[in-house]
Formats: C-alpha cells, sequence, structure tokens
C-alpha cells in the first residue's frame, strides 16, 4: 500500500495520504485536515461535490495503470463486478464511499483508507462509488442515513458522477453494474464471516447481507430512475 501511495504522489496525484513508514504494528501516514466518516455525507450533496469525488477517483485509477507492484504483494478484497480487458486494468480503492474522502468547503480533496487496495476493473470501483454517492437506496434511507434534506434526483446524480469520471459508456448499466458489485461484497463479507474474521461476523451477525438485498430489489426495481431519458 505504501508502495502505491508513493506511486501516486509522485505521479501528480496529491490526494492520497503521504506515507511515512512503519513503526512497528503501526503504519505512519501524513495527517490530510478536513472532513471525513459521517461528516462526509453533508459535503457530497451537492452536484459539484459528486464530482469532484468521481474526478478524484478518475485521476488515482489512471495514474494506478503505471505502478508496479512489489513481487510479494498480496490482496484482501472484493474483485471488481466486471471482467478487466488488459487495457482497463487498474489498482482499485475498493471502498470509495463519501466517509473515506476527505472534504473540504464540499470538494473531496483526497481519498484514504486504502487497506482494500486491488487490482481490478475501474468499473467496480465506480460501481461501489455510485451505490452510495446516488444513491442507490430507498427514499427513506436516503433521507435518514445520508442527511439529504429531498429526495435527490438520482438520474442527474448519477449521470454527473459518470461524466465528471469520464470515458464510460453514455449507456452505462448502473442499477445493473451495482447490482454486480454488491453481489461481489456480500460474498466476499460471508467468506470473512464464516472464517471468524472480525468485523465482518459482527457485520453478518447485525445484518448488513439483509440490508444490501434490500438496495438490491430496491435498485433493480427502480433501474429507470437511473437511466438517461
Amino acid at each position: 500500500m505504501h508502495s502505491f501511495l508513493r506511486h501516486l504522489r509522485s505521479s501528480g496525484v496529491d490526494g492520497v495520504p503521504e506515507p511515512l513508514g512503519v513503526d512497528g504494528d503501526h503504519e505512519v501516514l501524513g495527517y490530510i485536515d478536513g472532513a471525513h466518516a459521517r461528516e462526509a455525507w453533508f459535503h457530497q450533496h451537492s452536484i459539484s461535490g459528486l464530482q469532484s469525488a468521481a474526478r478524484l477517483l478518475r485521476s488515482v485509477h489512471d495514474a494506478s495503470q503505471t505502478w508496479t507492484p512489489p513481487a510479494d504483494a498480496s490482496w484482501d478484497a472484493p474483485p471488481g463486478a466486471s471482467p478487466v480487458r488488459g487495457d482497463d486494468l487498474v489498482y482499485c480503492h475498493g471502498d470509495p464511499g463519501p466517509w473515506n474522502f476527505i472534504w473540504r468547503d464540499h470538494q473531496a480533496v483526497a481519498l484514504i483508507d486504502w487497506d482494500l487496495l486491488h487490482p481490478g476493473s475501474r468499473v467496480g470501483d465506480v460501481a461501489y462509488a455510485l451505490h452510495w454517492f446516488v444513491p442507490t437506496r430507498d427514499d427513506e434511507v436516503t433521507l435518514k442515513w445520508h442527511h439529504f434534506p429531498a429526495v435527490p434526483d438520482r438520474r442527474a446524480r448519477a449521470r454527473a458522477f459518470l461524466d465528471a469520471y469520464g470515458g464510460l459508456p453514455h449507456d452505462f448499466d448502473v442499477a445493473g453494474e451495482v447490482y454486480a458489485r454488491i453481489r461481489t461484497t456480500q460474498a466476499w463479507i460471508r467468506e470473512h464471516a464464516d472464517r471468524g474474521d472480525e468485523p465482518y461476523r459482527s457485520w453478518v451477525a447485525q445484518g448488513i447481507i439483509e440490508r444490501w438485498e434490500a438496495d438490491i430489489d430496491w435498485t433493480t426495481a427502480h433501474r429507470s430512475l437511473f437511466r438517461d431519458r
């Protein structure tokens, strides 16, 4: 991960933590000031904020294509939702939800928490982000957990994210790609939970699989909300 972050920063992507080394069992990273975690939801409500996150994600993916991982690199993360062509292989964040971006004045300035770094398709990261940024979730969840003051125009938000990211087909199947990405993540979480790994075992016990199943059902039933007319 530190090798990857050094590569991004040397490639001109400064919106990631600076790797400072490892001290015993602790990694040391440079601090990036700004809002994150729960505060992040409010910064990404605007189209401008959403688009800033998409552009940052694209810059990371593009710069990642010239990175050569260390020979002993290993990965523990769900793979991308779509098959990867040789010229489309990138190194994915794996968890690019609003909470893992650093925000200032409603703009995404950095992407943190890289423990799920893995090779895959850029579509996997994009679909994961769309699930949370659009969001592809029902109205009650969107208002309560994403803190929108009113139900957002999901089609406009999906299109704004995809346009800002750039390079993806205009008829990109938001519902289908989000469905595939959630399924991949569910299987990966179950695998860890079955081995007794934490926090995955607790997540499953607390109903994460069922909550995401509800997201899949809602997204599938309302896929017209994400299509361009």
